[in-house]
């Protein structure tokens, strides 16, 4: 079981043509998801073939799930290209749209999630600027690596690339459902309480690995989120802990003003409502750990 992405989704790449695309899908195959054709309009009516699997270039999202019944889509396009792209994957009624392209204009991508929001969240959409979806020995739509952990019961959700994949390894033995990144920028799709919502859903997830940062309110939220939704374990990291006020570290929306932010007022709000902390990412894994080792 997983939340959002399984065995069975279908998987189309926007940019498969392109060097990030080509590169991620040939990866994205030989983890074993279920890869089913790219879309580039210069190039509809070919076909790209890697390590020995032939894939359809397709004109349109629409067109691609016309004749491959896909439900997903992973978005490798330049930032200029991005809104258009998740705009016609929304027009295309496709189930989720996982955005990689780091980089968008913040007024692009509340334009296209306005635009989705007006057509009903029809469209799950996770990102921009994440690493995407994986859920561990079914399928992997996006740029994490597939052979750091194990399939488990463990949900994860992370504002932060690289921690997602620390988070993973440092926890590869016990395993997880579904690793899901989120992205950082000021204004994203698929938000930590939407994964938890997911995961508190999931059967087949026991327990829960938040990973927020410095910036905004997200985790904050999320808290309160917890303490009125939530049953399941939830262990938390906040990435920033040692930074400076005022200045923006490495996501665009990480950053804090005041006491406003911070992390330790994220700390505070989620210890606050029963989730215990770590104060690196090794401690909060620790944590975890204890948890499914007692359950």
């Amino acid at each position: 079981m997983a939340i959002w992405l399984t065995k069975d989704s279908k998987v189309i790449v926007q940019g498969m043509t392109g060097s990030e695309g080509s590169k991620h899908t040939r990866r994205m195959l030989a983890a074993g998801t279920n890869v089913v054709g790219g879309v580039n309009p210069r190039k509809a009516g070919q076909s790209v073939v890697f390590d020995g699997t032939e894939l359809p270039v397709f004109a349109s999202v629409a067109d691609a799930m016309k004749e491959t019944g896909a439900d997903v889509t992973v978005i490798f396009v330049p930032p200029q290209f991005t809104k258009g792209a998740v705009v016609e994957a929304i027009d295309a009624g496709i189930d989720l749209a996982v955005v990689i392209t780091e980089g968008v204009p913040v007024h692009d991508t509340a334009a296209f999630w306005a635009y989705n929001v007006s057509k009903g969240e029809r469209t799950r959409i996770i990102g921009p600027n994440c690493p995407g979806i994986a859920s561990p020995g079914a399928s992997n739509a996006g740029i994490i690596p597939a052979d750091i952990t194990g399939t488990g019961r463990i949900g994860l959700v992370s504002k932060s690339g690289t921690l997602t994949y620390q988070m993973m390894y440092e926890l590869r033995d016990i395993g997880f459902s579904t690793c899901v990144g989120i992205g950082g920028d000021p204004i994203i799709g698929t938000t930590h309480i939407d994964a938890l919502a997911a995961f508190e859903a999931d059967p087949e997830t026991d327990a829960i690995v938040m990973i927020g940062e410095i910036g905004g309110d997200a985790e904050e939220r999320a808290a309160e989120f917890i303490k009125a939704n939530v049953t399941k374990p939830v262990v938390g990291y906040i990435a920033g802990f040692t930074a400076p006020p005022g200045k923006t570290m490495g996501h665009a929306g990480a950053i804090i003003s005041g006491s406003a932010g911070t992390a330790e007022a994220k700390q505070a709000a989620l210890e606050a409502v029963g989730v215990k902390v770590g104060k690196t990412p090794t401690e909060t894994a620790r944590l975890m750990r204890e948890i499914m080792s007692a359950g």
